[in-house]
């Protein structure tokens, strides 16, 4: 008993001073090619530029299942993304991002009717319909059913439905959400192209090249909250504000929070 206690308060003492923040091995990263991309990779990565499109789903589906974090394009910049429900996952995106805890993450579904699983929704289908898959993350009140530690100091979510088949086939494959950020560290610009955030190759399971970002503009997504019956708030201009005001406004008379 005397070796027990000696162990037990030896095992104690090192535990209380390992650090918060997750320990990162650096990982076989592959990057798995959706299209041509001329980069020079470091050493630890290996480039499957010949993958069939199926395998890169596959092998990026199981990275995630395995509570890894992945690298994936979206239709307005690169992201950062892992399983919503898992909270281990969770806390390597915001060590990989440097990210303040206090900043949520939103979170990435298949298809429309996912949303009313993870979402309390209080405007029509028709809205979500005409403004998803797109551009565009939308704020409501979340459901018990969302992991309580994913952005456990607020009552919302933000949802987005990315106008990326590829995502989209991911979300459900993986058949729950994903939390979903930018591929930068906090504080730097948005990225779109896979050599940009190079520097997070390591920490990352899988790094899915599609190519460089359509339109270039680094502006992410427009964010609108959403919680309010009949009314919406713009939190981020993003890249489709106008398109987006002009859905809620002119086509479903919602009306604006920030005019009071």
């Amino acid at each position: 008993m005397k070796y027990l206690r000696i162990f037990a308060a030896v095992f104690s003492k090192h535990r209380a001073a390992a650090p918060a923040s997750v320990m990162f091995k650096p990982l076989e990263t592959k990057v798995l090619t959706l299209s041509p991309a001329a980069a020079h990779e470091p050493t630890f990565v290996t480039r499957e530029s010949g993958a069939d499109p199926s395998d890169i789903l596959s092998c990026t589906a199981k990275a995630l299942k395995d509570g890894h974090v992945v690298a994936v394009p979206t239709d307005t910049i690169y992201g950062l993304a892992c399983l919503a429900q898992n909270t281990g996952a969770v806390r390597k995106i915001y060590d990989i991002k440097s990210r303040n805890e206090q900043k949520p993450l939103a979170i990435c579904v298949g298809e429309i009717q996912d949303i009313y699983k993870y979402c309390k929704v209080k405007v029509k289908e028709e809205l979500l319909a005409d403004l998803l898959p797109g551009p565009v993350t939308l704020v409501f009140e979340r459901s018990e059913i969302l992991n309580k530690e994913l952005n456990p100091f607020t009552r919302l979510v933000g949802v987005r439905i990315p106008d990326c088949t590829f995502l989209r086939r991911i979300c459900q494959a993986c058949k729950e959400p994903l939390a979903l950020t930018s591929a930068n560290v906090s504080a730097q610009s948005s990225t779109v192209a896979v050599h940009e955030f190079k520097d997070l190759w390591p920490k990352l399971a899988v790094v899915v090249d599609g190519g460089p970002i359509g339109d270039q503009t680094r502006l992410g997504s427009t964010v609108v909250d959403l919680s309010v019956r009949s009314r919406y708030r713009i939190i981020r201009a993003g890249c489709a504000l106008s398109s987006t005001v002009d859905v809620l406004e002119g086509k479903y008379g919602l009306s604006s929070l920030d005019l009071g």
